[in-house]
């Protein structure tokens, strides 16, 4: 009797647990049908109509690139740079000239001046992406080979524009963090602060003052 028992208690065991596993199985393949549907309606092919309108939303500057179109002419720039967190900082001035390229669409900026003694010649390029929602940033000079890239958004409650990116230090080789922070002070003035990562802690190593001419 008792061995009966036993055999009557593993079958309901082994019953319950087939009708979880068919369970499982039923709902993995619910949702998995799910999923495919979904799938299935996304890559559903647009039409030509569809296709041209997305593209000329695309390609149409929007209040993002009025902003920037805002700051066209020529701007003095006071520079301050930190070689590590609390130290000595050091004065820099250029010119930056600032105008729109490509009917509108994005931001040119040429900056003349002089750092380290040496004379300092740079670029940068602003960017809206009307389908990321995200500004894409890069900058290069004549103190070294490297272009600086780095996204972000654009808050319009503080004004200013946090972007993130990665740089190439040039004393190892090796890529590390940076992150800057670009503020509409007012209308003729901006303010432009890097921060850097040493030790795998951050310091503001650069702020410029703009002021538009």
């Amino acid at each position: 009797m008792k061995n009966f028992c036993i055999t009557l208690s593993m079958l309901a065991l082994c019953f319950v647990s087939c009708k979880k596993e068919v369970k499982t199985e039923t709902e993995t393949s619910k949702a998995a049908d799910s999923i495919k549907t979904e799938e299935a309606i996304a890559e559903q092919p647009l039409d030509s109509a569809a296709k041209m309108k997305l593209w000329a939303a695309y390609a149409t500057p929007g209040t993002a690139h009025k902003m920037m179109a805002d700051e066209t002419g020529t701007w003095n720039c006071d520079m301050t740079f930190w070689e590590e967190a609390n130290g000595k900082p050091q004065k820099a001035t250029s010119t930056a000239n600032i105008k729109m390229v490509l009917g509108g669409r994005y931001q040119e900026a040429n900056y003349q001046g002089n750092m380290m003694g040496q004379p300092f010649e740079g670029k940068s390029t602003l960017a809206y992406n009307n389908a990321s929602k995200e500004y894409t940033t890069t900058f290069i000079d004549n103190m070294g080979t490297g272009m600086m890239v780095a996204t972000g958004k654009y808050d319009d409650k503080t004004k200013s524009m946090e972007l993130k990116g990665e740089m190439v230090n040039p004393l190892n080789g090796k890529k590390t963090p940076y992150r800057e922070v670009y503020t509409i002070v007012d209308p003729t003035t901006r303010k432009l602060e890097m921060f850097d990562t040493k030790n795998e802690a951050e310091y503001k190593s650069m702020e410029i003052i703009m002021k538009k001419k």
